[in-house]
């Protein structure tokens, strides 16, 4: 299954990330990593989900997830 990573607006309260990661659910997501750092999470879909997260309003940004590697 897909992962991505959701980040929130900035200006997102907790109960707007909140509501960003149920939106997820109701579409068939399944929350894996909630960050700290930012205001967003990871979250994986099955491979026919069509997901609308990039159109809600709280969301930022939503981009695969890959691994990261240092030289």
């Amino acid at each position: 299954m897909p992962s991505y990573i959701v980040t929130c607006k900035d200006t997102a309260s907790d109960a707007e990330v909140e509501a960003a990661k149920q939106h997820a659910r109701d579409q068939g997501g399944k929350i894996g990593h909630e960050y700290t750092l930012i205001k967003g999470f990871q979250v994986t879909f099955p491979d026919d989900a069509i997901t609308t997260l990039e159109s809600h309003e709280h969301v930022q940004a939503v981009e695969l997830d890959g691994e990261v590697t240092t030289q």
